[in-house]
C-alpha cells in the first residue's frame, strides 16, 4: 500500500487551453488547465501550464522544485471531474506507467499476502479467484517471478497480468470509498 505523499510527476491526460466550457467567471479570468495522472500514487491533478506547448500524455514534473512546464498544481480532483477526453485517456496513461513500473508490479505477485483469515490481497486483482491464487502462490514458492512475460507464461490463466494491474488501479481511482487501496491513495 502506498503513504500519501506529493506527486512529483504527471502524465497529461486532457489540455483545456481556455479552461472548462462550464466556468462562469469573465472570459479574460479563464486560465489554461491540465488534467493528469500522478505517476507514482495515480492522484488526479488539475494543473495550471506555464506555456502551451503541452501535449496529452506528456510527462511533466509537479514536484516542490523549479518546474519548467508547469505554474502550479491547482487541486485533486475526482474520477468524477475528469472531462470525457480525460477519461478516454486514463486507461493509456495508466498502462504507459504500469510498464514504466514493470518491476514494482511484479513484485506485487511476488510478496502479496493475506489481508484478512478469508481474504488475500491477490483476490483483489480482477479474476483471480481461490483456485487461481493458490496456484500463484505455489508457483512463486518455486521461484520468484522475473517480469510480466514470466508471470503470463508459468500462470496460463493470465496471459496479461498488467491488465490486471491496470483495471484494478481504475477502479480504485473510480471508486474512492473502495475499502482496500493497493495501488493508489484515498
Amino acid at each position: 500500500m502506498r503513504t500519501d505523499k506529493k506527486e512529483l510527476y504527471g502524465i497529461v491526460i486532457d489540455f483545456l487551453p481556455r479552461g472548462y466550457v462550464d466556468d462562469r467567471r469573465p472570459h479574460f479570468k479563464h486560465e489554461s488547465v491540465l488534467q493528469a495522472v500522478g505517476t507514482d500514487q495515480f492522484k488526479l491533478l488539475e494543473l495550471v501550464p506555464k506555456t502551451d506547448e503541452i501535449n496529452i500524455h506528456d510527462t511533466v514534473y509537479i514536484g516542490e522544485k523549479e518546474r519548467d512546464k508547469i505554474e502550479r498544481v491547482k487541486r485533486r480532483i475526482g474520477y468524477n471531474d475528469l472531462t470525457k477526453t480525460a477519461r478516454l485517456e486514463l486507461p493509456f496513461a495508466i498502462e504507459t506507467i504500469v510498464k514504466d513500473r514493470e518491476e514494482e508490479f511484479v513484485a506485487f505477485f511476488n510478496k502479496a499476502v493475506p489481508i484478512t483469515s478469508k481474504q488475500h490481497m491477490l483476490h483483489l486483482l480482477p479474476g483471480i479467484g481461490k483456485k487461481l491464487m493458490w496456484e500463484i502462490l505455489e508457483t512463486r514458492e518455486k521461484k520468484l517471478f522475473e517480469n510480466f512475460a514470466d508471470i503470463s507464461e508459468r500462470i496460463k490463466a493470465i496471459p496479461h497480468p498488467e491488465q490486471m494491474i491496470l483495471k484494478r488501479i481504475i477502479e480504485e481511482i473510480e471508486n474512492p470509498d473502495t475499502k482496500y487501496h493497493i495501488f493508489t491513495s484515498k
